[in-house]
């Protein structure tokens, strides 16, 4: 029989988002009626991940040094080994931990858009810089090798390196945005444009996918019309330059998507859906700024907008385009 001890050691870790989400719940004892339950609800999902990241860190496949379909002594057939999906999980989730804290931190604070300031500019940007460690940090045992090994393995993949610096450009435009109503609105937007060219390079030109092209283009010449109405002065080029631009970030993403048969990779999926995300962040900005007030579009804004950036981050584990394959390609 199995001790109780034994059984607290196994199981208990796994409790601990619940036991965390419930000392949060009679904590803070929000009225039902209070929109402030949506944002921390939207935080306690992003820490609740990260805990299980950490949970999963230490749990490990032992697999046997049998053939596939070999037999134990015991009789029983070997068990198969994980699926690909799951062992990148449990690499590269841990890594992310720190990104999934920082997000929760920023919703839980939930500091006022109308009183900018450093603090709630670095509070938005934490989640950002912890990508740029996740990046730096991919395939690292310890933090002592970071800048020895990270910065080498980034200039190794030119894909990484360029969705680092997107990253980079990002934080820089969440910064101008936190003081957008003093006039940094378009600061912001130049930034984002910076990064939505960096990325777009970074996923490349093959497969070209001309049909996702004209769909993406269409679809975002006609958001553009419902946004003219609205938009005035330098706001009527401006945004119609920067939804071209994020449109055309989307295509690339998505051009190499492949759900089914062997092409199928987990890293197109990653960027095709990060991008999509993305774009559906920046709608929301753009019908909340031109158009009409969207409900919660502050939590819907930034919700999609952590999740995008992790995604792409996530695609650049692994690089698309290693310096030794250009080399042999350009020798080709």
């Amino acid at each position: 029989m199995v001790s109780p001890v034994t059984v607290v050691k196994s199981e208990g870790p796994k409790l601990v988002p619940f036991f965390k989400a419930t000392c949060v719940y009679f904590v803070l004892w929000l009225p039902s009626s209070s929109p402030s339950a949506t944002r921390i609800f939207v935080g306690l999902v992003f820490s609740a991940l990260g805990d299980a990241f950490l949970i999963w860190q230490d749990q490990g496949y032992f697999v046997h040094g049998l053939s596939a379909g070999s037999r134990s002594e015991a009789g029983t057939r070997t068990p198969p080994p994980p699926p690909s999906w799951l062992i990148l999980v449990k690499s590269e989730g841990p890594k992310l931990v720190p990104f999934f804290k920082a997000t929760c931190v920023y919703f839980v604070l939930w500091l006022p858009s109308s009183s900018p300031s450093w603090v709630s500019a670095l509070i938005k940007c934490l989640p950002i810089f912890c990508l740029w460690v996740f990046l730096l940090a991919h395939g690292l045992g310890f933090w002592v090798f970071l800048l020895a090994h990270g910065l080498g393995s980034l200039l190794a993949h030119p894909s990484a390196t360029r969705i680092f610096v997107g990253l980079v450009f990002s934080a820089l435009g969440d910064a101008f945005l936190i003081w957008q109503d003093q006039g940094y609105f378009v600061h912001g937007l130049l930034m984002f444009a910076v990064t939505h060219l960096l990325y777009s390079s970074a996923f490349g030109m093959r497969p070209l996918a001309l049909r996702t092209g004209l769909v993406l283009a269409v679809l975002s010449g006609l958001f553009y019309a419902l946004l003219y109405p609205g938009l005035t002065g330098a706001f009527t080029y401006l945004v119609g330059v920067y939804v071209a631009l994020i449109s055309f970030m989307g295509w690339r993403a998505m051009a190499g998507l492949r759900l089914v048969g062997a092409a199928w990779r987990w890293t197109e999926l990653a960027a095709g859906s990060g991008a999509l995300l993305f774009i559906v962040s920046d709608m929301t900005i753009a019908l909340d700024k031109f158009c009409f007030p969207v409900p919660y579009s502050r939590a819907l804004i930034m919700s999609t907008y952590y999740a995008a950036q992790m995604l792409i981050a996530l695609s650049a584990v692994e690089s698309r385009e290693p310096v030794e394959d250009c080399k042999l390609s350009k020798a080709n």
